[in-house]
């Protein structure tokens, strides 16, 4: 009897049978961005984009599902869910909630990337909690989790425009220097997202903050 198990475990290791009994950690990776053609290359979009680079890199195919855009890829034990929310960026908290609540996965485990007007560009910071900042996507993923305390992964895009011309600038392209560095920047945020399922949020702050 106990080789026969021993043979049905051996056989069998990767069946949904033994993943039950040793589940994998799951992680939900929110980029934050509007969806539509005219929006692609925005600077608003770095959370699409740096998704969009690491599901390209994993392999991973993004198909549309209930008020977004998923795709899922594993490394070293756990499972990555990344969303890009279609509901546009004022309303990312609907989606941010739902695919948390279907997927039974626990704040601590859930990672937002947004630009940032507050840091230089190209500047890499993580966060456990904080205000909104003014960004609206941030706002309403607050006011959905009713919480502030959720990891946040902010893409420094300068605040390099004139009074008044904040949302043209956000809604902007990067400009031709801003692309050529863009590509090492997106390989850099690939690694902090891995980090943070597998080596945690802390120890991804430490290694990663301002990199």
């Amino acid at each position: 009897m106990l080789k026969w198990i021993f043979k049905l475990f051996t056989n069998y290791k990767s069946s949904n049978f033994i993943e039950e009994l040793d589940p994998m950690k799951k992680f939900l990776i929110v980029g934050l961005g509007n969806i539509g053609e005219k929006y692609e290359n925005t600077r608003h979009n770095i959370g699409f984009k740096i998704l969009d680079f690491l599901a390209n890199k994993e392999e991973a195919t993004f198909e549309t599902q209930k008020l977004g855009d998923l795709a899922t890829f594993r490394f070293k034990g756990r499972t990555f869910i990344l969303l890009k929310p279609s509901t546009y960026m004022n309303l990312s908290g609907k989606a941010v909630l739902y695919w948390l609540t279907k997927e039974k996965i626990p704040l601590d485990n859930l990672l937002v990337i947004t630009d940032d007007l507050n840091l230089p560009f190209g500047t890499l910071r993580i966060k456990t909690k904080g205000s909104d900042g003014g960004h609206n996507g941030l706002k309403d993923i607050q006011e959905k989790l009713n919480s502030s305390k959720y990891n946040r992964f902010r893409f420094g895009i300068s605040d390099a425009f004139t009074k008044g011309r904040q949302v043209d600038y956000v809604l902007g392209e990067w400009e031709e220097d801003e692309n050529k560095k863009l590509p090492e920047r997106y390989v850099k945020s690939a690694e902090i997202i891995k980090s943070f399922g597998t080596a945690g949020i802390n120890n991804t702050m430490n290694t990663f903050n301002g990199k």
